[in-house]
């Protein structure tokens, strides 16, 4: 197997365990230009508000896309944009992808800012 089928089995395994759960989740995707967060309803099928390095004014704050600072930058967006929708407590989804590097600094800037999980 190479390396991509080998991350989605990693994350099938992941949304499967969310899915018992029933919770919301933030689902988190990266490539190696921009960092991508979504926060998706229990069901799966809606996604309730997302952020990402290739919002508007963006590049003002942060001239990479694919740094650990722009991952902060976008968690502590989504996490400001679920907080105006009401939501705090989330199921951390990395989509198979290592806890680590841009990663974790997204999550802990989630969690710095207000979301809980």
């Amino acid at each position: 197997m190479d390396k991509r089928i080998r991350r989605i089995r990693r994350s099938r395994k992941t949304r499967a365990k969310i899915g018992e759960l029933g919770s919301i989740r933030l689902c988190v995707h990266r490539t190696n230009s921009h960092i991508y967060a979504q926060i998706i309803d229990a069901s799966g099928g809606n996604v309730l508000t997302s952020a990402s390095s290739l919002e508007k004014g963006f590049k003002e704050q942060n001239k990479s896309g694919s740094n650990v600072a722009a991952a902060k930058l976008v968690g502590q967006l989504v996490a400001e944009k679920a907080k105006k929708l009401g939501l705090d407590k989330v199921s951390f989804d990395r989509s198979g992808f290592a806890f680590h590097g841009r990663v974790k600094a997204l999550a802990e800037a989630a969690r710095e800012h207000g979301l809980q999980f």
